[in-house]
């Protein structure tokens, strides 16, 4: 595949990171499995580098000034969060001719971050009645997480001939925690975990092992469980609490919610721009002529 923008032919790597990027996004929200969007993906990822490459050559032409010392902290930036320098060439195995070329890539995005500033320029900050009303319409990605706390009766699978006679016990233990018996009191006596790991407390998704939290989480408040078992061993739960999602106050997140409007606002305004440029820009997006077979 030949992705020419303006004359600039552009490296396929950048194309294949992008789509792969989107894709994990995606594959996180559980919204695609495989490659069943594979192409719809990479159309979106040659839209951004498009867009991205556009942008970065309209910055070039305006020959905004970049300081060596502005790239020299960048560069420092990069090596303190990989952990100091000697860890960052540990790391990245980058040569004197590799760094170079890394430098030269951080005054083209110093570059681009100022060419940008300028197009975005400086707008009024949103005052608290804009904020406000954002926070509003949008009340649905501002909430708390679903919590619930639930107790656990854990016997351990140490030896496999012990299986049926561990499944049967955990059995009765059920029994008579659904007649009214007290759940805790029972996980005291016959768990094997420490007393401390009975009463969990509440507690979010992604806190426990995925087996455990399935079956909290699909549970009412006082029931038990049915029997479950891990590689560990056997389990039971009793659920004794939960905190649906509720809105997150206002005050507590005012700063967050200013931060995401002006950045909202910022990238409105490039993406405009950047569609503008598209429109007069010559772009070829060639798969490679199959070789023909020889006479």
């Amino acid at each position: 595949m030949s992705l020419i923008v303006n004359g600039e032919t552009i490296d396929q790597s950048l194309v294949d990171q992008e789509f792969s990027s989107i894709k994990a996004y995606y594959e996180g929200l559980a919204q695609v499995s495989c490659c069943e969007r594979d192409d719809e993906f990479l159309g979106y990822a040659k839209e951004n580098v498009i867009k991205r490459v556009l942008l970065a050559q309209e910055a070039q032409k305006g020959n905004i000034p970049v300081l060596k010392k502005e790239v020299d902290a960048a560069l420092d930036k990069m090596k303190e969060e990989e952990g100091g320098e000697a860890a960052f060439y540990a790391h990245t195995g980058i040569s004197e001719e590799g760094e170079k070329l890394l430098r030269k890539d951080l005054g083209a995005k110093i570059q681009l971050d100022k060419f940008l500033d300028d197009i975005c320029g400086k707008d009024p900050e949103p005052d608290e009645a804009d904020i406000r009303a954002y926070y509003g319409k949008h009340l649905e990605d501002f909430m708390t997480e679903e919590e619930v706390r639930a107790s656990h009766l854990f016997k351990s699978l140490r030896k496999s001939e012990a299986r049926d006679e561990l499944y049967e016990e955990l059995r009765e233990l059920r029994r008579r925690a659904q007649a009214g018996e007290d759940f805790d009191a029972l996980a005291r006596e016959h768990s094997d975990k420490p007393e401390e790991e009975i009463d969990l407390g509440f507690f979010k998704r992604g806190e426990h092992m995925d087996e455990f939290e399935t079956i909290a989480f699909s549970m009412d408040v006082g029931e038990v469980s049915p029997i479950f078992s891990t590689h560990w061993g056997f389990h039971l739960a009793k659920v004794t609490g939960r905190k649906p999602p509720a809105a997150r106050d206002f005050d507590e997140i005012q700063e967050a919610l200013r931060e995401i409007m002006i950045q909202e606002h910022r990238q409105e305004k490039v993406q405009a721009m950047a569609s503008e440029l598209k429109q007069s820009a010559k772009i070829i997006d060639e798969e490679p002529e199959t070789a023909s077979a020889e006479a």
